[in-house]
């Protein structure tokens, strides 16, 4: 006696539905704003190496990501959009960081110090902070993203960037070597 061609495949295009969507299940992308936290956001400008008798300035960002989630996550990534007030519309400028490294993962509770400054600056042949006076200065502001592996970019922080060159640290005299 012959078996019909295909009787065996029933049961498993049966469970083909369920299988399916237990893969989609488990390959599903992490949501940032669940699982990581945005503190100690820092908004500065930062003097870039002159060229010449000319300085330059760029804004930056400084903040901590922190695991609040209760798994350890790796490919962690983080973009800033620097835009300036009254352009908001436009883009001044961006950054892209990974926050953990491609063979490490943040521990639940562990956070990470984030620096970016943006590609975009102001320049002058007099000193940095004189430039805050020019006519031209427009402030600025930063919007921070961040994603987990393939996830969608996620805001978890905007921030305006302060008229002061370096860190609250830095103008106290306090700062911390960074990472």
């Amino acid at each position: 006696m012959r078996r019909q061609a295909g009787c065996s495949r029933g049961p498993v295009r049966a469970l083909a539905p369920f299988l399916l969507a237990s893969a989609c299940l488990a390959c599903r992308s992490a949501d940032p704003k669940a699982e990581l936290d945005v503190s100690e956001v820092e908004a500065y400008w930062v003097v870039d190496s002159p060229v010449g008798s000319t300085q330059y300035i760029a804004p930056a960002v400084r903040f901590r990501v922190t695991n609040k989630g209760s798994r350890a996550w790796g490919s962690i990534q983080a973009t800033a959009t620097f835009r300036r007030k009254g352009e908001e519309e436009k883009s001044w400028g961006s950054d892209w960081r990974p926050v953990t490294a491609p063979d490490k993962t943040l521990a639940p509770g562990e956070g990470v110090l984030v620096v970016m400054r943006s590609d975009s600056r102001y320049y002058s042949s007099g000193d940095a902070e004189s430039m805050f006076r020019h006519g031209l200065f427009r402030d600025a502001k930063v919007e921070i993203f961040l994603r987990i592996g393939a996830s969608s970019w996620t805001k978890l922080a905007e921030s305006d960037v302060e008229r002061r060159i370096g860190t609250k640290g830095l103008a106290a005299g306090t700062a911390t070597p960074l990472p």
